[in-house]
């Protein structure tokens, strides 16, 4: 912690400060004051870096993300890219930690680190909480793909049971029309041997 000593300098070093006086440097200024830590990032759509973060190696790490995980659909992509800037926003935190342990010493402001520390937190379960909706919503996927083929191979096996059903009654009607047309046959051989039985008879009667 600063001694009073060193906070009373700090404090008339400040009222002598008139803070940088170029355009650039100004300009610069402004940038950083108004963009702070950018930590508490938003608009996943406007995502930025800082000045002295580089671009190439971000895209490196959202397209290896999106190269393990091969988003198929808009949502998946959508949660690919929020866990690459969860962790980006993870690792800045930490570095922002580190860059206040190296740059303040002893005198370090534990307001900032704890906010710093917080973020970190915060992105590292950002990141999982995206990773988990990715995967359950793939496993979702799954079990309706999985309950559409269960679906049409009970739909087959129903089919199939009508149609063994159906098979099963034109047999049973077969049999039933080859017994009837058996007995009419059998019925008709009894009418022709009595008819055959009876004219000798009726001949010899009539002689």
């Amino acid at each position: 912690m600063a001694t009073d000593k060193q906070t009373a300098a700090n404090r008339e070093n400040a009222q002598h400060s008139t803070g940088p006086t170029s355009q650039e440097g100004l300009d610069l200024s402004a940038r950083i004051n108004a963009w702070r830590h950018g930590l508490a990032v938003k608009d996943h759509e406007r995502f930025s870096l800082l000045i002295d973060e580089n671009r190439e190696k971000f895209d490196e790490l959202q397209q290896r993300l999106n190269d393990e995980h091969l988003p198929t659909s808009e949502t998946e992509i959508l949660l690919v890219r929020h866990m690459a800037q969860s962790e980006w926003l993870r690792a800045r935190a930490l570095r922002l930690q580190n860059d206040l342990l190296q740059d303040a010493g002893k005198d370090v402001d534990p307001a900032k680190l704890a906010i710093f520390i917080r973020y970190q937190t915060t992105h590292e379960r950002n990141f999982h909480r995206s990773l988990k909706e990715l995967l359950t919503l793939r496993q979702q996927r799954r079990n309706a793909e999985i309950g559409f083929e269960s679906q049409k191979l009970k739909q087959a096996a129903e089919v199939r049971a009508v149609e063994g059903m159906n098979l099963k009654k034109e047999s049973q009607d077969l049999k039933r029309e080859e017994f009837e047309f058996k007995k009419t046959v059998i019925e008709s051989r009894k009418e022709v041997k009595k008819v055959v039985k009876s004219t000798p008879g009726d001949q010899k009667m009539a002689a």
